[in-house]
């Protein structure tokens, strides 16, 4: 057997075929430049981490179900100077979710809550975080849904193991029959745990009559706000800008 079929049976063997991709351009740099053993074999391997790191990373944001591939550096912030720029490009080193912390992006409807929520998220993936991006009419369905078919118990499990969960628009409409006590069981399973991002048109002041009971309001608030990063948004819209005012780009 020729010496690089028995190579390439062994990679195969050690589940590093990928490394044959970049083979031949190595071995021919390393006769080249004259690169030592260690050299040659540390450019090889290299190369198969980078692969199998972006492998990883699409994956991820594949699973994540972004509805677009927001990201900040697609954000206008000049179009509304309103936005909290700073406070968001803080937010993007991704330390709240390695504290465990959520964010609410509250404000009127069509100043980029759900781009840069999205882009947050897509943040956390490329630090190697998991998400998820659901909006709440979905995520309200889905468990629904489960209850009905007796699959809730996974569901709520399925939706609590994220290390990021973005749930989009709560509050268009209020919670009805078992959708509050739905909720706050994943808000409980979630809490200090794992982090949530959370998108609405309603200021924060606005949402406990959307749970119809106070006591359930206060336990699913107390626990969500704990620590949280509350954003208020304000300033013009993109969807509806002034006139004579031109935006670069369009977020979510």
């Amino acid at each position: 057997m020729h010496p690089t079929d028995e190579l390439v049976r062994l990679l195969k063997r050690l589940k590093l075929s990928g490394v044959l991709q970049s083979l031949d351009v190595r071995v021919r740099q390393a006769l080249d430049d004259d690169l030592t053993h260690g050299e040659f074999l540390l450019r090889l391997f290299s190369d198969e981490v980078e692969r199998r790191e972006a492998k990883q990373l699409d994956t991820r944001l594949r699973r994540a179900s972004f509805e677009h591939g927001t990201t900040l550096e697609d954000f206008d912030f000049s179009f509304n100077p309103e936005i909290p720029k700073a406070k968001l490009l803080d937010l993007a080193t991704c330390a709240f979710v390695d504290r465990h912390e959520n964010v609410l992006l509250v404000g009127k409807t069509g100043l980029g809550k759900s781009h840069l929520a999205q882009a947050l998220a897509h943040r956390a993936c490329i630090g190697g975080a998991h998400a998820l991006f659901i909006d709440a009419a979905t995520l309200l369905g889905d468990l629904r849904a489960a209850r009905a078919d007796q699959s809730l118990e996974r569901r709520l499990n399925q939706l609590a193991a994220p290390d990021v969960l973005v749930i989009d628009d709560l509050g268009l409409r209020p919670l009805r029959q078992d959708e509050p006590i739905d909720l706050y069981e994943l808000i409980r399973r979630r809490h200090r745990r794992v982090s949530t991002i959370v998108t609405s048109n309603r200021d924060i002041e606005e949402w406990p009559p959307l749970f119809l009971d106070p006591v359930l309001a206060s336990a699913a608030l107390d626990r969500l706000l704990e620590g949280a990063h509350v954003l208020r948004l304000d300033g013009d819209t993109y969807r509806n800008p002034p006139p004579g005012k031109v935006r670069k780009r369009r977020p979510a």
